[in-house]
């Protein structure tokens, strides 16, 4: 298997929002579609395709916050490929990203009842929850790890 995280592209927008669409209702809301291709056209210098064998299975996406925290976005791949370990090489990726920006001192991921103990391996704590959030039957889990000095 090839794994190759690298940036992202407009050509990869079709591709995106089709593995997003098979996250529903499983891991995302319908309507939230629409903000990931708003984030894609706003911030796409800081979103990553996440391909395997020259496919793209996945993406990534790492920013840095008007608060100066950095945040794991939009992160998701193809059923077929989850469970493999892209996840963590994916949050590996962007923290590498982010540990480069003095700036930072803690990093976030807003995540749901689906996702939030993956981030729990990865080291991120659960800092609070809210019901219904994302969409009926989808909660926020508001997740941090505070940078690590070298």
């Amino acid at each position: 298997m090839s794994l190759i995280i690298r940036s992202y592209k407009p050509k990869d927008r079709s591709r995106l929002v089709e593995i997003f669409m098979l996250n529903v209702p499983k891991h995302f809301a319908r309507k939230e579609v629409i903000d990931l291709e708003e984030y894609l056209d706003k911030l796409p210098e800081t979103y990553y395709s996440i391909e395997v064998d020259g496919v793209i299975v996945g993406g990534v996406g790492c920013v840095v916050e008007k608060d100066l925290s950095g945040s794991i976005t939009w992160i998701f791949m193809h059923p077929d490929f989850t469970g493999q370990g892209l996840g963590r090489v994916a949050v590996d990726h962007c923290l590498t990203i982010l540990k480069k920006d003095n700036r930072i001192k803690v990093f976030k991921a807003r995540t749901s009842q689906t996702a939030f103990q993956f981030f729990e391996k990865m080291g991120f704590l659960l800092i609070r929850t809210e019901k219904d959030y994302w969409a009926e039957g989808i909660d926020l889990y508001d997740m941090e790890m505070a940078k690590k000095i070298v």
